[in-house]
């Protein structure tokens, strides 16, 4: 649950939540399916934004591509709309349309109106590619694994090496799923925001670890390489934001990869989506008009620190969560807890 409370790593001075996970945010879960034998290292994460029906209650998000080298499906209409009506399911890149169908499916089955009464649907499935340690090209990702994330989904998950971060690679240590949350006070009142990131991206001898650039002790490049990695950030958060804010919240997750050591190689696709579970616009109307609330602009710079915060502090937690894995063709990943 992020980094252990008792551990010697401080990231912020933020108040974190009771899990230390994104799942402090109320209603949220999160599920996992992990494909680990010989050289399958790869699977799936599946989040659930609330636990009613989400197309029926849509959540207002925003998405923002720090660097565009990505495959995401569903990002044009959430800009376009500022809602997010589907699961966010997280896999590698040659999977994402086994996700995307089995995620279409999985709406239709619980909305008898999609496609016969009223529109379509915007899946929304985002990836990083762990070509690296996962034959990849096998396409190992098949319906019943993207079910079966759903159906797991819960308060409560690991991370490290699980789900769609099995075979992922952070500052080519091991990487994969990592989670964390911040509390926020506005108005007397505790508000929660949390973090998810699938961590795919770095060079190791860049790697900053509590403010401190632990990568170039533990460096074995001989020479310069780039970075060809990627990352996917999920921020939550049930303080009530209008979707401009919320755009205005996932930017500011550029600083975190900055404070980890990323420069946002060239070949690195770094991507935010951001959503709030304070205002849920329905889908089917009672009136001509919705009311919706909002923070304060004024107030808004405790939500980015928070955001900060949090998203260092998953992409870190994503490594010390992570345990050595020797995938295909023997490449190998080891854990940071063996290198500091």
């Amino acid at each position: 649950m992020g980094i252990d409370k008792n551990s010697s790593i401080k990231i912020g001075k933020i108040k974190k939540g009771n899990k230390n996970l994104i799942t402090d945010v109320k209603g949220i879960k999160v599920g996992h399916v992990t494909l680990n034998s010989k050289n399958i290292k790869t699977g799936v994460t599946a989040i659930l934004p609330h636990e009613n029906n989400i197309f029926k209650e849509k959540v207002m998000a925003a998405s923002y591509v720090i660097n565009g080298f990505g495959k995401s499906v569903g990002l044009i209409q959430i800009d376009e709309l500022g809602t997010l009506e589907t699961p966010i399911i997280l896999t590698n890149t040659l999977s994402v349309g086994t996700c995307t169908t089995t995620l279409i499916k999985y709406m239709l089955e619980n909305n008898e109106d999609i496609g016969v009464t009223t529109g379509t649907v915007n899946p929304v499935v985002m990836e990083c590619n762990d070509g690296y340690l996962n034959d990849i090209r096998g396409l190992h990702i098949k319906e019943e694994h993207v079910k079966e994330a759903i159906e797991n989904t819960s308060v409560d998950f690991k991370e490290g090496c699980v789900g769609a971060g099995m075979g992922m690679s952070c500052y080519e240590l091991k990487g994969g799923i990592g989670s964390s949350s911040r509390v926020v006070y506005l108005d007397h009142k505790e508000f929660t925001v949390g973090s998810l990131v699938l961590t795919n991206l770095g060079l190791k001898g860049d790697l900053i670890l509590d403010n401190k650039n632990i990568g170039k002790n533990i460096n074995t490049m001989d020479n310069y390489e780039k970075e060809n990695g990627s990352i996917i950030i999920i921020l939550a958060t049930d303080i009530p934001l209008s979707e401009r804010q919320l755009k205005r919240v996932a930017k500011r997750a550029s600083v975190s990869l900055a404070r980890t050591g990323s420069y946002l190689g060239n070949g690195s696709g770094d991507i935010v989506l951001a959503f709030t579970t304070a205002n849920k616009v329905p889908h089917y109307k009672n009136n001509d008009i919705i009311s919706l609330s909002m923070i304060h602009d004024d107030e808004i710079d405790k939500v980015f620190r928070a955001v900060v915060e949090s998203v260092e502090e998953s992409i870190i937690s994503s490594m010390l969560h992570a345990t050595t894995v020797v995938g295909r063709d023997c490449h190998t990943r080891k854990s940071i807890n063996e290198c500091l």
